[in-house]
């Protein structure tokens, strides 16, 4: 006896759904094009200009190197010393920002708020804020840093917290342990290895910032990056974007290295 096959619907053979969803995708991306006054056609006329910096930049002026070293060394600097600081910061924060921990939700809510306002003020506008307090130099980077690595790892940590097997802490609260202690040896223990992944990719992410933050005056390798690129020097630019890549992929390969160890 021969099993009928299931009759699909129409919408499933003529894939209706996917289209619909594409087509809606598409128009959405018209409207706002035109809303914001965005002109693909300059975007697209524009290219030969771009392929023409590119072959600028293709010739890097490596006898510049040994004068970014420094500064370059500067914005590792920065970048560790910023985000070991927001992490550290953002550990007790994070406790209290758990739902799983924190069972007083006017609590849990005023600290999350404090979060979610640390995370809405764009890094820039601190760096010029800090500027403005601390004068030109590293100080200012390493305090925007921090900020911003609080805002970031607290988030991802008190995340990360709230998917602990609660096993353990019940097994600790019904022996009498306090909650300093159980946060000690039924929490951190089950989180380290999120940690130390989330505060290196923070580090990596700060690395990039940083020279970013230059432009305000916030020290470290942006302040010859900015000057290469008013001088119309892209030789010079293309040797900074690329000590810049090498920080980044040692970050990421020792990021990787600690995940797997840790794991």
């Amino acid at each position: 006896m021969m099993t009928q096959v299931p009759r699909r619907p129409w919408t499933q053979r003529w894939h209706v759904k996917p289209i619909g969803w594409t087509v809606l995708m598409v128009g959405l991306l018209i409207a706002s094009s035109r809303m914001t006054g965005v002109d693909v056609a300059m975007f697209f006329g524009n290219l030969g200009q771009f392929t023409e910096l590119l072959v600028r930049m293709s010739q890097p002026a490596w006898d510049y190197l040994p004068v970014i070293l420094n500064p370059l060394y500067e914005t590792i600097q920065m970048a560790i010393l910023g985000t070991t600081i927001g992490a550290v910061f953002a550990v007790p924060f994070a406790v209290l920002a758990a739902s799983n921990l924190v069972h007083n939700r006017w609590l849990r809510g005023g600290i999350r708020l404090i979060l979610d306002l640390v995370r809405t003020l764009p890094d820039l506008l601190l760096a010029a804020i800090f500027v403005a307090i601390f004068g030109i130099g590293s100080t200012a980077g390493v305090v925007t840093l921090a900020i911003f690595s609080f805002g970031m790892v607290s988030k991802l940590f008190y995340e990360v917290i709230e998917t602990i097997d609660m096993g353990p802490l019940e097994a600790m609260e019904s022996v009498g342990a306090n909650p300093l202690v159980i946060i000690w040896y039924a929490v951190l223990p089950q989180i380290l290895n999120q940690f130390v992944s989330y505060f290196l990719y923070t580090l990596e992410i700060n690395v990039r910032a940083s020279t970013v933050l230059g432009y305000l005056g916030a020290g470290g390798i942006g302040v010859f990056l900015q000057r290469s690129l008013n001088e119309f020097n892209y030789s010079q630019t293309a040797v900074i974007i690329l000590a810049t890549l090498v920080v980044v992929m040692v970050i990421d390969g020792i990021s990787n290295h600690l995940r797997r160890v840790l794991l």
